[in-house]
């Protein structure tokens, strides 16, 4: 009996058709991403899993694809394993090749990562990610840039979208003046849920991560925060006031909403201090884009890592980016 021809749960075939609307997508993009001057770079499939390993928090970590063997080394232990995203990888590059980078390095990558998921709508195990970053400059009109591009890549592909805004600084100050420095993964992670699970959801979690109900209950004003930006950033200005750290992530986000303020940025921007987007190697601003007409969830993300190239050795290099998720914003544009 003849073979039942498939492919693995979580993958897809393209026809012609599907090949041409994609090809628009990403031919979209990459023209927005050199109209502002970063430049293409590739990196492979594989990388070690020594490279991969630790980056992603916990959750991640489950996630990653390792490859059992290579040819005839049936026995040998998975040392390498498919890339989760495309910022750890570039990470990797520019401390393998800086001596030929001129910093700060600005370059874009668009490849397919794989994620050993359950797959469901919108989220698959093989997918493409557009990453734009710019590394070796902390200057937050890095930031705004990236909120630009966004913006551009949007209205030529016709997708009114809402951009949510939050600093990892803030988080941190959050945990710091509840008194739960050491729980800042934990506080993120449960946080990160919020829209999908509710307030009620997420101080369950964070009792099963064992936070005492003290700290639980001082969480609750960020939980609930309404208010416009202003409105927001003053309040969690006033509850952070004793915490460094907090107030330099208000401050860095008071200047990002100046400088999209100056520059006639028209995007619809929403501080969002829930915002804690669940990777481990984020430091300052952060970033997630939902499509206003279509309910799929984040279809672009990013935020500011001060120290990722550190694990390769390469301490103090402040990198920023953002990456477009091809797959669902095909979704998108298909609905």
């Amino acid at each position: 009996m003849a073979q039942k021809p498939n492919i693995p749960k979580g993958t897809r075939d393209f026809g012609p058709i599907e090949m041409a609307r994609r090809n628009y997508i990403f031919q979209t993009i990459r023209s927005v991403f050199r109209l502002y001057g970063y430049e293409q770079i590739e990196t492979p499939s594989m990388e070690l899993m020594s490279t991969l390993m630790g980056k992603y928090g916990e959750e991640g970590d489950k996630l990653l694809f390792r490859i059992q063997n290579s040819g005839d080394k049936a026995n040998e232990a998975p040392e390498k394993g498919l890339r989760y995203d495309l910022t750890v990888p570039f990470a990797r590059y520019v401390v393998q090749h800086r001596d030929e980078l001129q910093f700060p390095f600005r370059r874009y990558q668009i490849q397919p990562v794989w994620r050993a998921d359950r797959p469901q709508k919108g989220r698959y195990r093989e997918f493409y990610q557009c990453d734009v970053d710019a590394i070796g400059t902390d200057s937050l009109t890095n930031e705004l840039e990236l909120i630009q591009i966004v913006e551009e890549v949007y209205r030529r592909l016709g997708v009114r979208v809402s951009l949510h805004l939050n600093n990892r600084k803030v988080l941190a100050g959050i945990a710091e003046v509840i008194g739960q420095a050491d729980k800042l993964v934990d506080i993120t992670v449960a946080i990160d849920k919020l829209d999908k699970i509710g307030a009620e959801g997420v101080n369950k979690e964070l009792q099963e991560r064992v936070l005492s109900e003290r700290a639980i209950d001082k969480l609750q004003p960020i939980l609930n925060m309404a208010g416009d930006n202003d409105q927001k950033l003053n309040t969690i200005a006033e509850v952070l006031s004793a915490s460094e750290i907090g107030c330099k992530g208000v401050e860095e986000l008071r200047e990002v909403f100046r400088l999209c303020h100056v520059s006639g940025v028209k995007l619809d921007i929403d501080l969002d201090l829930t915002l804690a987007r669940g990777l481990n190697y984020y430091t300052g601003a952060i970033f997630e884009v939902k499509a206003l007409d279509v309910q799929i969830g984040s279809i672009t993300g990013g935020g500011r890592y001060d120290n990722l190239t550190g694990i390769f050795g390469l301490p103090n290099v402040s990198g920023v980016g953002i990456s477009f998720g091809a797959d669902r914003i095909y979704d998108v544009l298909s609905e």
